[in-house]
């Protein structure tokens, strides 16, 4: 189950403890803000694309929307979200849980920028009924991801 190997991934940084379940589903940003009780905003929702060098996660807030013109600026090619049946394999992770904790070898995250608004955010932890509390630091470095980018949509 992808949820232990998310705790398994965190148990050597003294976190494990810090993962949430919930009795409800918490597979969607609307779903994860009431299980939460706070702002959809503070969902870190979880993208999956196929890049130009393999599978990449973005990272993102609830309440943003990813822009495609942003993203083939960054990644040279356009945003091609990975397939249901393909998350899973490519990942490590369902659709509902996916999180950039406990992935497959291979995969690239990036943080979208927007998320340092935030004193914390609320990532899934692999499951459709989990997530941990963290700030948007801890996000990056327990993520390994390479970096904070502006990929998403502007404010109309």
């Amino acid at each position: 189950m992808a949820i232990e190997r998310v705790r398994d991934y965190f148990r050597p940084l003294g976190r494990e403890q810090d993962i949430m379940e919930f009795p409800v589903s918490s597979a969607t940003v609307e779903l994860a803000a009431q299980a939460l009780h706070c702002e959809p905003a503070l969902i870190a929702k979880t993208l999956s694309f196929m890049g130009p060098d393999g599978p990449l996660l973005i990272v993102m807030a609830g309440d943003k929307k990813l822009d495609n013109k942003k993203f083939k600026a960054n990644f040279h090619c356009k945003a091609k979200m990975l397939k249901g049946d393909e998350v899973e394999t490519l990942i490590g992770h369902a659709i509902g849980g996916v999180c950039p904790f406990g992935i497959n070898e291979g995969v690239t995250v990036y943080l979208d920028a927007t998320l340092r608004r935030f004193d914390h955010v609320y990532p899934a932890c692999g499951s459709s009924n989990s997530a941990i509390k963290l700030t948007p630091d801890e996000l990056m470095t327990y993520a390994h991801a390479l970096g904070f980018i502006d990929i998403a949509q502007d404010p109309a």
